[in-house]
């Protein structure tokens, strides 16, 4: 009896050692997210090193993007600045434009709109702008709501190019039933001032620009309303996307509205939200066409990461699992591009050999 206690003592002993060390890692207090101070230049940082990444191939990554037109790239991880590289003579300071990566920000001001009760989405984008802002029946042209033009289901005819006037928004099909990479987003703009009573640039200043620290300006290029900034503004843009709407503690915008946003929003394009591009998806549509294509839209991508994807390879990549914000900036890799290019999975199958 004396040796079976004792056995029975030792165990216990060692059950509760094993569990207080247990409990000790899980104790273990989680790096806090980082956000730059508004309205200064200072940005912490950290080392490649403490998070092992393999930094032998950091060189090989700078050289390949290098190689491949950038101007810019930078990684943040919880916030904090790992990795910044300027090519040429773009620097910190230098300005360069976002493309179709903005699409994102008027997504983003969409929903702050909502939040705020000026608009819904759900509603009919008539009731904001007046009848008679296309050319398609009145009928059709009422079964077009703001979602359908956050999720590119307006069912406009995106082959007359990226005049918004109501003669080159002539009705191809029934709003909702076909996915189609359209300049028309770009009147939720006139939907968001209408509605607010003041103009796009005002309200975007105000409701989101000033409120995370970035610079830069809306550039009207031809028909096209193009966002232009530094490096790091985009950055705090990709880290406000990370904290899912949350500015150091800020809710700038609605965290349902936004995680709507970032996850599939219709059953046609899988990997398209609210502007927002989605990896991970069995199936994808590229810009300019209506074909579908089997597979994840970025394969050496991370399944969880979704991005803003601008003309000629302007790129903010964000990767919850990874805590990560990844900017590109620069002229087009290869051959010009609306959004998506071949670019996207090399790019990554670099970054990989890095952060893996």
């Amino acid at each position: 009896m004396k040796i079976k206690n004792l056995l029975l003592f030792c165990t216990s002993a060692l059950f509760l050692c094993c569990s207080n060390d247990d409990s000790s890692e899980n104790n273990v207090t989680e790096e806090a997210m980082y956000f730059p101070p508004i309205g200064s230049t200072t940005w912490e940082t950290k080392t490649p090193e403490s998070l092992n990444w393999n930094t032998a191939n950091i060189q090989q990554l700078y050289d390949y993007l290098e190689l491949k037109n950038s101007r810019s790239f930078m990684v943040l991880h919880n916030g904090k600045i790992v990795l910044e590289k300027y090519f040429g003579t773009h620097t910190a300071t230098s300005p360069w434009y976002w493309a179709s990566a903005g699409k994102t920000l008027t997504s983003t001001v969409t929903g702050i709109a909502e939040q705020e009760g000026l608009i819904n989405i759900n509603n009919k984008v008539s009731d904001y702008l007046g009848t008679g802002w296309t050319s398609a029946p009145l009928a059709k042209e009422n079964l077009i709501t703001c979602k359908h033009l956050l999720t590119m289901t307006s069912g406009l005819d995106d082959s007359l190019g990226d005049n918004v006037a109501p003669a080159n928004l002539q009705y191809v099909a029934d709003a909702g039933t076909r996915w189609a990479y359209h300049n028309v987003y770009v009147k939720l703009q006139d939907v968001v001032a209408n509605a607010a009573g003041q103009t796009w640039s005002a309200y975007f200043n105000t409701k989101l620009r000033d409120k995370i620290g970035m610079t830069g300006t809306w550039i009207q290029d031809g028909d096209l309303s193009v966002y232009w900034s530094t490096t790091r503004s985009m950055a705090r843009f990709g880290l406000l996307a990370l904290a899912n709407g949350k500015w150091d503690g800020n809710q700038i915008i609605n965290p349902t509205y936004f995680n709507s946003a970032t996850h599939t929003s219709q059953n046609i394009n899988l990997a398209y939200g609210y502007l927002w591009w989605i990896n991970g998806e069995s199936t994808y549509h590229m810009p300019q066409t209506q074909l579908t294509f089997n597979g994840s839209l970025i394969p050496n991508a991370p399944a969880d990461m979704y991005c803003a994807l601008g003309k000629n390879d302007q790129k903010i990549y964000v990767v919850p699992s990874k805590k990560l914000v990844i900017i590109r900036m620069g002229d087009a890799a290869d051959t010009s591009n609306w959004a998506m290019s071949g670019f996207d999975n090399d790019l990554w199958g670099k970054i990989n050999l890095v952060i893996n």
